[in-house]
């Protein structure tokens, strides 16, 4: 089983920069503790062509979680004012290459964009070899982006409540070990540590080297060593919805198709208390 392959290459972007209908999307986000500004970078030095997708900014307004994803006609309102559309080719990357890039990644082609890729290496990679690169602002010719909103491919509370008691479903976390364990505390206050009853961890950061997703055989090995059945449903989930779209990426990548992303991932339901949360030595 072998999905799509949903990257272009260094190569490739060089030789398309400035191509009608290709919309270049700078989507990089950092957590605190990686001390790195993705609007300042962006600002300092992007590849030409390209604009910024701010995560914190994309977001369902009245949400008190992180990143929760807007509605279709709030994405459609602010990508269309990047001058993007839906039927663009549309590729997006960010520092390191598979950190935060995936989630808008996902995030377009749930929406309803159908030909989103990602690049190779990211910024850091693209820069590593000497590509060109402008602080210059990217002239915006505003734009319509038509939505055609997949719900299915969106987990919510309400979902993982049932997925956990009933095991309808496997859930994939992508946080590292020891915070899906319980034994490094969330980076978010009020948020209790550990994971899901029955989840099993599939460490983003372990699913890429370099900026680029491991061979499909190493990638499927990782899943299968952590207990996942490629044959069944997988909802992805991480700390508040951005890498879970790691493992959504690997398992598109791998031609499984049967999967969601749990949106308000472990911030939402660790962040309950009536919630059921397995940590340290427990039994899963």
């Amino acid at each position: 089983m072998t999905g799509e392959n949903f990257f272009v290459t260094s190569d490739w972007m060089a030789e398309h920069l400035g191509d009608p209908g290709l919309s270049i999307i700078d989507a990089s986000w950092y957590l605190p503790a990686q001390g790195r500004d993705a609007r300042a970078e962006y600002d300092a030095a992007h590849i030409p062509g390209a604009v910024f997708f701010d995560q914190d900014l994309i977001v369902e307004p009245e949400s008190d979680l992180p990143h929760t994803l807007p509605s279709p006609d709030d994405f459609a309102r602010h990508v269309g004012s990047m001058g993007v559309a839906a039927d663009d080719l549309i590729v997006v990357y960010d520092g390191p290459g598979l950190f935060s890039a995936p989630r808008v990644w996902w995030m377009f082609r749930i929406m309803g964009a159908r030909n989103v890729r990602l690049l190779e290496g990211g910024m850091d990679g693209w820069t590593s070899e000497g590509r060109p690169v402008t602080a210059e602002p990217t002239k915006i010719a505003p734009n319509y982006f038509r939505t055609d909103f997949d719900a299915a491919r969106v987990a919510m509370l309400a979902d993982m409540r049932d997925i956990v008691a009933t095991g309808a479903a496997q859930v994939a976390d992508a946080r590292p070990p020891a915070r899906f364990a319980g034994l490094d505390p969330e980076p978010r206050p009020g948020v209790r540590g550990g994971h899901m009853p029955g989840a099993a961890n599939v460490p983003a950061l372990s699913l890429a080297r370099e900026g680029r997703l491991r061979p499909a055989e190493e990638l499927r090995a990782a899943f299968e060593d952590a207990g996942v059945d490629l044959a069944r449903p997988v909802v992805t989930s991480c700390g508040s919805g951005v890498t879970a779209a790691v493992l959504t990426l690997a398992l598109e990548t791998l031609g499984h198709t049967d999967n969601r992303l749990y949106d308000g991932s472990w911030t939402e339901w660790g962040g309950r208390q009536d919630t059921p949360v397995i940590s340290g030595d427990e039994p899963s």
